[in-house]
């Protein structure tokens, strides 16, 4: 069953997606050479307590995964780019890191995605990360009143496409509330005008995340880390948006970004 959420409800979830940019925002500060990935999450594990928040993540139990999940926070890095596990791993010069997070405050949900480069930065690893920017911003703009869900997949599709990425619709962008996955599955490609009519109090979490060469995928052995099949680098771009009168509101932005909402 698909929620419509009011705009105090919207209001409620803004205040989660302002605290899961906070958390991304050091994230990305903190990533550095010499990192491992197990201080990350143990930092973030200090930000969530001290914030009163909680874990959407922890004892998690999908049925995409293998047993509950037990940490706060997917950490992906190189060919690696969703559910990552986070484990005694030092980040390197020029790794590609995906970090994931959603978190509920006072029983509302936001979640939010990004990547990054680790010390020196190759251009294609810049440019898959600009693509699912790109097409992340593309997909907050079609999810307006009025447009169909195949608009936003369309979208993010056609990005990908000018950039010459293949793309993976096993997992993809879903409906966000009360929980981190509401009944609403939104693929990264798709076809416009098709779908689900837009409407305001709808809330999405809309994820583009694109393989340079491939669109399978693989599981890595702890039954969470999904890679690209043939081991081409990724990236992994998520906001929170709620869809309103006047459009779409994004509720995970970062002041990093520098953009008002779309």
């Amino acid at each position: 069953m698909i929620e419509l959420k009011t705009p105090a409800e919207i209001e409620r979830m803004h205040v989660t997606g302002r605290f899961v940019a906070e958390v991304l925002t050091e994230v990305g500060r903190l990533a550095d050479v010499g990192v491992n990935l197990l201080d990350l999450e143990h930092h973030v594990r200090g930000m969530i307590k001290r914030r009163g928040a909680e874990s959407c993540y922890w004892d998690y139990a999908p049925s995409f995964g293998e047993g509950p999940f037990r940490n706060v926070i997917c950490l992906s890095v190189n060919d690696a780019v969703l559910h990552g596990l986070p484990h005694d791993y030092t980040l390197r010069d020029g790794d590609v890191l995906t970090a994931d997070l959603a978190v509920t405050i006072d029983g509302w949900a936001a979640d939010s995605a990004r990547t990054v480069v680790v010390g020196t930065a190759a251009e294609e690893d810049l440019r898959i990360i600009r693509a699912t920017e790109e097409a992340l911003e593309a997909a907050i703009e079609a999810a307006r009143p009025g447009n169909r869900l195949g608009d936003i997949s369309a979208a993010i599709g056609s990005v990908a496409e000018a950039y010459g990425y293949p793309v993976n619709t096993e997992f993809g962008g879903h409906a966000i509330g009360r929980t981190m996955h509401e009944d609403l599955h939104v693929p990264n490609k798709g076809r416009a005008g098709r779908g689900l009519k837009l409407r305001p109090g709808l809330t999405l979490a809309l994820e583009p995340w694109f393989a340079r060469t491939t669109d399978r995928i693989v599981h890595d052995p702890d039954g969470w880390t999904i890679r690209s099949a043939d081991g081409s680098r990724t990236a992994h771009s998520e906001h929170t948006v709620a869809i309103t009168e006047d459009g779409p509101l994004v509720l995970t932005r970062r002041d990093e970004e520098g953009r008002a909402s779309a």
